[in-house]
């Protein structure tokens, strides 16, 4: 199926006020209904290297991997959009982490990573790091992610308030990256799909300079016109200071996409 005639993407990204090169990373296909931010993290300009390793091998093997199996096709009880996720991912890390140690101007690089994979009226979500994944559906706003870093850790042991987290000098602190160790657990969920949804893949440039609730009212105002919402985005997270890249990608669902369940597709499936 051409996820183009379900799904609207648009994608945006920006140095921000402070910097004056963009760490991150990001790329859509439309037609296969994937999304991939990444934040690159690392000295002089490795960080730029990591996050754009991440996307051009994604971009590149996502599509591979769907045309070898339907994304929502069972696969050892897993989908196979979660398995090729998975798999993919630890192949990222693994490219990243060797050029980190083989070429000295990349040691210690590394990326946060967000993907997103609509498919059979679902998104399977794999992420690294602290760049999230929100939802708007009608007036419900939510954080689909759960970052992972110190001040999450401390949010989850009542060690902090949410008040306190959003003024705490410790928001950048990830305790998982990709290319950082040898080995790297992406975390990934499945989650309904309903038309009319408005997802949002960002860099914490976006999240650490804008609160959420703002975040959702400008979701809420914009979403018929994406390129307009994404630039929005931008300019309040600048207007706010910049002290980051910002990246932002918006996806809007217009339709249902079920998979193919005729006997045929069933038929073909026993010889996969």
């Amino acid at each position: 199926m051409d996820m183009s005639t379900v799904l609207e993407i648009v994608t945006s990204s920006n140095p921000g006020m402070v910097r004056s090169n963009n760490e991150d990373a990001v790329m859509a296909n439309m037609e296969c209904g994937f999304a991939v931010l990444a934040d690159g993290m690392g000295g002089y300009n490795a960080g730029e290297v990591a996050s754009g390793m991440a996307t051009t091998m994604l971009g590149a093997e996502l599509p591979k991997a769907f045309l070898e199996r339907e994304p929502s096709s069972v696969v050892g009880g897993r989908s196979w959009a979660e398995v090729t996720l998975e798999t993919l991912m630890g192949l990222v890390n693994s490219a990243i982490y060797q050029s980190s140690q083989t070429q000295p101007q990349y040691a210690g690089m590394g990326t946060t990573l967000v993907v997103a994979v609509f498919h059979d009226n679902r998104v399977t979500v794999g992420h690294i790091g602290d760049s999230r994944m929100y939802r708007l559906r009608g007036e419900d706003f939510q954080q689909i992610t759960r970052d992972h870093s110190l001040l999450q850790e401390q949010l989850d042991a009542g060690l902090i308030t949410p008040e306190q987290a959003r003024h705490s000098q410790n928001k950048n602190l990830v305790t998982r990256a990709v290319g950082i160790d040898p080995e790297v657990a992406a975390e990934i969920h499945d989650h309904a799909v309903i038309p009319g949804d408005v997802y949002l893949l960002c860099s914490d440039g976006l999240n650490d300079m804008v609160e959420d609730d703002e975040i959702a009212m400008t979701l809420g105002a914009l979403s018929a016109n994406l390129e307009l919402c994404a630039m929005q985005l931008i300019q309040m997270a600048n207007d706010n200071g910049g002290r980051d890249n910002v990246s932002v990608i918006l996806v809007k669902v217009k339709g249902e996409y079920p998979a193919a369940r005729g006997w045929w597709s069933r038929f073909l499936a026993w010889f996969k």
